[in-house]
């Protein structure tokens, strides 16, 4: 009586809620993990009651059971687990987070965050959208480039690109306010509002402000933006931005050039603001870098921001564009731990 009675209160919970045996064997599943789980047996081995999609010689690598081997030997972290399983619409991946506890010769695990595995699966065909969005080439109008675009969370908020204009370079990049899916939804604004046919740095960020303020979007919602223009043939870079960061120009001669010109970003804050181009010159083998300020401002667990002069230190023991974003990119990891914001970040080889 009282195991049906303690079944059935399992069972009204809105968490999903496997329990295993000490040989990992699934002996109990609550209704809302049988929800989400359609082709589960309820009980079992576990790649039955998960529907797994994947090959059974692969149980070992399950990081479900991973989770329930760290309870047993006296682990019990939140783990956030990512699986393949079979559903009505074929195979599929779904992320949850899970939490086991030992519970007397049993190991139960709770899954608080189950009813959100449709979200989930909309966040990875989201995640593969975006990833579409990003420059495919390393090469554009006779110019070489490398960039760096790591997101603090599955959706971004930061886009480069880069493309051409007749025999020119045009390298964009863009950093829109908030985080996750509202951001990803701007930054795809951006792409789609962003005119590739303007050769104007200044007129192309114009546009994309006129489109914005037709959002009617409010106060805390903006983005912030740079433009370059590369023309080999000249030898000159022609730049406007909006509020973002400045550009790094390294000189062949290890000289370093930060462009400091500024102007408000890409908001409804200010009427008929006029943003303006700006040409400098360059030599064949410098190298220009646009980023975003998630890169500087990174911290460590001391506090400490990444800054300005340790990017200008990378930039001028590299080479090369590619090498840069590959040093930039590992002493990132090395300095934090954790990203709160997103990194991104564009090389170029100028010739």
């Amino acid at each position: 009586m009282f195991k049906q009675t303690y079944k059935n209160i399992l069972n009204q919970l809105p968490a999903g809620v496997i329990l295993l045996d000490g040989k990992f064997r699934v002996r109990f599943t609550n209704a809302a993990f049988r929800q989400h789980f359609p082709e589960s047996r309820g009980t079992g081995d576990l790649c039955d009651v998960l529907s797994c999609a994947q090959q059974r010689n692969s149980c070992g690598h399950c990081p479900l059971r991973s989770a329930f081997e760290a309870a047993a030997d006296g682990g019990d972290e939140l783990e956030k687990v990512v699986l393949s399983v079979r559903g009505e619409d074929g195979e599929k991946k779904v992320a949850l987070r899970v939490k086991v506890k030992p519970v007397g010769k049993y190991y139960l695990g709770i899954i608080d965050d189950c009813y959100e595995m449709e979200i989930a699966k909309e966040l990875q065909v989201a995640q593969s959208i975006q990833r579409r969005l990003l420059p495919a080439a390393k090469e554009a109008g006779g110019i070489s480039f490398a960039y760096l675009y790591l997101p603090c969370r599955e959706i971004g908020g930061d886009l480069p690109d880069v493309y051409e204009i007749g025999r020119n370079t045009v390298g964009v990049i863009a950093d829109v306010s908030g985080k996750g899916i509202s951001a990803g939804m701007l930054s795809a604004f951006v792409k789609a509002g962003w005119n590739k046919g303007e050769p104007s740095p200044a007129r192309a960020i114009a546009g994309l402000n006129e489109k914005f303020r037709e959002l009617n979007m409010d106060e805390r919602s903006y983005i912030t933006a740079e433009a370059v223009n590369i023309d080999s043939d000249r030898k000159t870079i022609t730049y406007s931005t909006a509020g973002h960061i400045v550009p790094i120009l390294h000189k062949s001669g290890f000289k370093i050039n930060e462009i400091t010109y500024k102007s408000p970003p890409i908001s409804n804050w200010l009427d008929d603001f006029t943003y303006l181009d700006h040409t400098m010159t360059y030599e064949s083998g410098d190298i220009l870098v646009l980023m975003t300020d998630g890169i500087v401002e990174s911290k460590n667990n001391r506090g400490e921001q990444f800054g300005i002069e340790r990017v200008e230190g990378i930039l001028m023991r590299s080479g090369n564009a590619q090498r840069f974003i590959e040093r930039l990119k590992a002493e990132l990891y090395d300095f934090c731990d954790v990203f709160n914001d997103d990194l991104t970040a564009i090389a170029f080889d100028l010739a």
